[in-house]
């Protein structure tokens, strides 16, 4: 992973990196890998996870059918 740094700027470099590690996955790796984790919680963990996934797609696919509003857009204040 790069991260180019621009005028000196390291703290921008810095949370443009953080950004990306939190797209990868990498915190969430390096906090399971942080301690044992039984095979049963792992089946759990996968299966919420799975019906998450499940219940967001079909949100998303109701919103495009018009069945349920579009989310609001958050305003920008940078």
């Amino acid at each position: 992973m790069q991260v180019l740094v621009r005028d000196n700027n390291v703290d921008q470099a810095l949370r443009v990196l953080k950004k990306k590690m939190q797209r990868e996955g990498l915190f969430r790796e390096m906090k399971a890998r942080s301690a044992y984790e039984k095979p049963s919680e792992k089946r759990a963990r996968e299966k919420g996870e799975a019906i998450r996934r499940q219940r967001k797609l079909a949100r998303k696919k109701m919103q495009r059918e018009g069945l349920l509003p579009m989310p609001k857009k958050a305003a920008n204040t940078r």
